[in-house]
């Protein structure tokens, strides 16, 4: 059995149940998992000071020696003062390219700072869908000319289906303004930009060459297109019985569990406490 010393594991739709918290069984199988020297680290598209309480929830808050992949990949940081190790965002240029190519669309829109999320067209549905999970800033703007100095992270669509996002992608690539940038989809809903060349994936690989980590002892657990990258990259890549259908043929093993009955610990307990 492979000894793996890194497990990356998203947090919406996998880690966290429907109600945004942690299950008990998800709680037992990390801690003991770092009872055997497991590093345990959150891999999220939303920023590191979003999932504090996560931390909590697991016993990694503000732990020295444990890290955290945020913003797709974007940062990674030591939970001890989330101390940021690395940062790369997009330029302005491009943010408020994309932003206001948005405001042409019926989307909702996140501009991502290292410390604030800016919405744009808040919908009652996606301010259900952020509590407990995101707090943000919501704003009116016609351009991002308020954020002309400030590191922009990443920017993102929100809408509920991604038949209505993929042609949207579609279209930005056609034009080439896609060209420089990352783009990834999550949680169903969610049309995301990055850096080029930033992904899970690159933020995990970064991560273990940090550590001093072999890949192959490296693990990836996630359910949607943005844990795909890490997925592939990982020695083992997992997923929850919720995954996307299309990514299923990319997992070494899927648990028969969800994310409401503790598929990732299912998994650690499969591959690491046997």
């Amino acid at each position: 059995m492979q000894n793996y010393k890194i497990i990356a594991c998203d947090l919406d739709e996998t880690l966290l149940s429907t109600d945004r918290s942690v299950c008990e069984r998800n709680v037992n199988a990390i801690r003991a998992a770092a009872g055997k020297g497991v590093r345990f680290v959150c891999s999220s598209g939303r920023g590191y000071m979003s999932f504090q309480n996560t931390l909590r929830e697991i016993g990694l808050y503000d732990q020295p020696g444990q890290y955290s992949i945020s913003f797709n990949g974007s940062c990674i940081t030591e939970n001890r003062g989330n101390r940021v190790l690395y940062l790369d965002g997009i330029s302005w240029d491009f943010a408020d390219t994309i932003y206001r190519r948005g405001l042409t669309y019926d989307v909702c829109m996140h501009i991502y700072t290292q410390e604030t999320v800016y919405v744009y067209n808040l919908t009652e549905d996606e301010k259900e869908f952020l509590n407990n999970r995101q707090t943000y800033t919501e704003i009116y703007e016609p351009d991002l000319s308020f954020l002309r100095d400030r590191q922009i992270v990443k920017i993102l669509y929100e809408h509920a289906g991604y038949d209505f996002l993929d042609p949207i992608r579609d279209e930005l690539a056609a034009e080439g303004l896609l060209e420089d940038c990352e783009v990834s989809n999550s949680s169903g809903r969610y049309l995301e930009f990055n850096k080029k060349g930033v992904s899970k994936g690159t933020g995990l690989q970064r991560l273990a060459q940090i550590l001093g980590i072999d890949m192959a002892q490296t693990m990836a657990i996630g359910d949607n297109v943005n844990d795909l990258s890490m997925i592939r990259a990982a020695g083992m890549g997992a997923a929850v019985a919720n995954v996307f259908a299309g990514m299923r043929d990319d997992c070494g093993y899927i648990s028969p569990d969800d994310n409401d009955h503790g598929g990732v610990g299912e998994i650690i307990e499969h591959f690491v406490l046997l």
